[in-house]
């Protein structure tokens, strides 16, 4: 099947909004003086210096000889840096092509030369990585009309194949003051020159790290950034100057539309937190910050919890006090207050969640407590988001309702009660895999429904509640369909155990299981003990397990399961 052809009529009822790359040029003339993006403890940029950096950017590309549509990769560490150099591709009207500091050298060359990018822009570490085998630099060098690599830093060349690209370097001081002789005023900032095609490609983003030949360039059109923007701007509240706390991975579309393109829409000040947090860093700069929301995958929170929460409540007297009515409040306001200022005392619009499901227990207490948060749905290849609901509405366990203006169906005779897969459609949704067409096609259905591969049910009132995944279901051989999901979420809350996976094995349920041993030591258990009961913990939960998903054993790990960028479990690798 061709490439355009898989979508073809998906997009009927096209929704009227404004191309992103406008209001962000409307949020850099209104915010002008006010700080845009700040490194934590280091640099910030205001958006007048951001729109001038941009502009930077933009007397490279051109000397370079890169033009519109040509792909630019970016692959670094979250900065306030990698924020300017986003915006200069995207201004430019080039294609972003991120990609996540974590991958291999060996993938980001092989992967650019697959996408072809015509530049890259890399840190000092990814730089050095690419370095360290020349082979990986030629590869580059070897893309037809390559120019070199950028240091995301400072904007210097530390690799020219071109030597158009290391003049224009040389000469960028005076190349900037014939074009703007007064300094760039706000006069002068003009991204959005005519009216821009909303099926333009603006990104490719790379599902995995790995080769071409396993990756998948899912291919973003302007209209799906736009849409998710009109969305965000219409159902979640942020005002001019109000602070965003960015920790997720930049080059991930959850983190990329909403601690970067939305806040910075809207005149909000981004602090990018670089590197890894720590649980002290993180607590530390959520302090400082105060953020007025905090977007986050469900396993800080459950760390969070598991580390302090949890321990509190299961202790004499809140764990009486939780029992009754009435008290339980005073419990219950205590840890809600205390969490409200471990994240800065700043919340008005909340917690939101996503890249996984969260753990019930905690969702419970969340609940209770009347915490401020909410649980969305997403996958890269909607831009990111397919399900949200305010604070105000949210329900529990769910993951909200469609972002209008998708359109979304469960593939499933009765919807409300009987599981079927999750599929969407509407201006969000990707054009395909970047020269993938078997991969396109198999994404679609015959009648232009993206499938997500996520099996769930929708409510009455629309909200959606997704209980697994298409491929990690286990079929037994009585024909049951079990969703390993629901039962590691109960292994989960167990004592002394850090995470879980439950795989089906020669007609066994198996659950592999890491435990704490850290924790274990602290209570006073050797290593055999804390196993033995760790093992009697899990298997004791078979008698809340239906006959056909009972656990027939335990495998117990010291390490952590390998993990994807928004921290969900490699299940590929483990069987």
């Amino acid at each position: 099947m061709a490439f355009e052809a898989v979508v073809t009529n998906i997009f009927n009822n096209r929704h009227i909004m404004k191309h992103f790359v406008s209001l962000f040029e409307e949020s850099v003339k209104m915010n002008w003086a006010s700080p845009a993006v700040t490194n934590f403890g280091g640099v910030t940029y205001t958006y007048g210096q951001l729109a001038e950096q941009i502009a930077k950017y933009h007397i490279l590309f051109n000397e370079a000889g890169i033009g519109k549509g040509d792909k630019i990769a970016i692959y670094a560490r979250n900065s306030a840096e990698w924020v300017i150099a986003y915006f200069s591709v995207l201004t430019y009207e080039a294609v972003a092509v991120p990609f996540l500091p974590d991958f291999i050298p060996a993938a980001v060359a092989e992967l650019s030369a697959f996408s072809e990018c015509k530049l890259l822009i890399a840190d000092d570490i990814a730089f050095n990585g690419l370095n360290e085998d020349k082979k990986y630099i030629a590869q580059l060098e070897a893309i037809k009309g390559f120019a070199g690599i950028i240091n995301v830093k400072d904007i210097s060349v530390v690799l020219a194949s071109d030597k158009a690209l290391s003049a224009a370097h040389d000469n960028l001081d005076e190349h900037f003051a014939k074009l703007y002789p007064n300094g760039l005023s706000v006069e002068d900032v003009n991204y959005y020159k005519e009216e821009r095609d909303m099926e333009s490609v603006v990104e490719i983003s790379f599902t995995s790290g790995t080769t071409s030949a396993t990756s998948k360039g899912v291919v973003l059109p302007a209209r799906s950034l736009s849409v998710n923007l009109d969305f965000a701007r219409r159902e979640i509240p942020a005002t001019r100057g109000g602070h965003i706390f960015a920790i997720l991975p930049m080059a991930h579309m959850f983190g990329q539309t909403f601690d970067v393109l939305f806040p910075l829409a809207g005149g909000c000040h981004v602090y990018v937190m670089p590197g890894k947090p720590t649980p002290a860093r993180l607590l530390g700069g959520l302090g400082a910050v105060k953020p007025f929301m905090f977007l986050t995958v469900p396993l800080v929170v459950e760390k969070i919890f598991k580390s302090k929460v949890f321990p509190a409540t299961r202790k004499f007297p809140a764990n009486l006090l939780l029992k009754v009515p009435g008290l339980d409040k005073i419990v219950l306001n205590k840890i809600k207050k205390s969490l409200l200022t471990a994240f800065g005392n700043g919340f008005t619009t909340g917690l939101i969640l996503g890249g996984a499901a969260l753990n019930r227990e905690v969702e419970d207490l969340l609940k209770r407590m009347n915490f401020p948060y909410v649980v969305g749905y997403g996958m890269t290849e909607c831009g990111p988001l397919i399900s949200y609901r305010d604070k105000s509405e949210f329900v529990k366990y769910s993951c909200g309702a469609k972002a209008d203006p998708l359109e979304l169906r469960i593939d499933s005779s009765n919807p409300r009660r009987i599981l079927g897969e999750i599929q969407v459609k509407g201006d969000a949704v990707m054009l395909g895999y970047y020269k993938n067409e078997e991969a396109t096609a198999a994404a679609f259905t015959k009648d232009g429904w993206l499938k997500t591969g996520d099996m769930g049910i929708v409510d009455s009132k629309g909200n959606v509640f997704i209980k697994g995944r298409c491929k990690n279901m286990i079929l037994t051989g009585s024909g049951q369909n079990i969703y390993p999901e629901e039962i590691e979420d109960k292994i989960n809350n167990l004592p002394y155990i850090v995470e879980s996976l439950v795989v089906g094995r020669k007609n066994a349920i198996v659950a592999l299981v890491v435990a704490d041993y850290e924790a274990g030591k602290k209570d006073g258990l050797d290593e055999k003990a804390l196993e033995k009961l760790v093992d009697e913990n899990v298997l004791a939960l078979n008698a809340e397990l239906a006959a056909y998903s009972k656990i027939g054993y335990t495998e117990i790990r010291k390490e952590s399961f390998e993990k994807t960028p928004k921290q969900s479990i490699k299940r590929y690798m483990y069987s």
